[in-house]
């Protein structure tokens, strides 16, 4: 997902003889905003509710979408733990197994792991909003979206 293009056009439109001093700046917020909304966007597509997401329930587990956090879980599993996480994207995968592989995500802390990378992503975004040459009313509006896209809901 890219959030750093989109501040590029508009800044471009907006302003385009300061293009030189915003683009890197914007750059600098959007890159690792757009980083932490492709891994929210994980969470959520193996542990959304499908009534606030839009997602069915572990879809992602069950299409057997190759994410950071289940590279992660499967790096950090047991044996056991590395049984469950293998039915991960079988056809056919029930809801059982969806919500075991969900637990070992957890229990493994690569759920936790991943949260802790969404954070510091958001945090650089913001500390590189907090110094760039826009106007204040675009920053308060620059640090909601990061908000927003750090803590959406599942």
């Amino acid at each position: 997902y890219t959030i750093e293009r989109p501040l590029h056009l508009g800044a471009v439109l907006a302003a385009p003889e300061r293009a030189g001093e915003l683009l890197p700046a914007l750059s600098a917020y959007g890159l690792p905003l757009g980083d932490a909304f492709q891994l929210r966007d994980d969470v959520i597509g193996a542990f959304g509710d499908e009534g606030v997401a839009g997602k069915p329930v572990g879809g992602d587990l069950r299409e057997g979408k190759p994410t950071p956090m289940l590279a992660r879980a499967v790096e950090l599993s047991s044996d056991a733990q590395g049984e469950v996480l293998d039915q991960v994207g079988r056809p056919g995968m029930t809801d059982r197994q969806v919500a075991a592989a969900q637990q070992v995500i957890v229990d493994t802390g690569a759920l936790a792991d991943l949260e802790a990378v969404i954070a510091e992503l958001t945090d650089r975004a913001l500390a590189a909003i907090a110094t760039a040459p826009i106007t204040d009313e675009a920053r308060v509006e620059l640090i909601a979206l990061a908000h927003y896209v750090s803590v959406r809901q599942l």
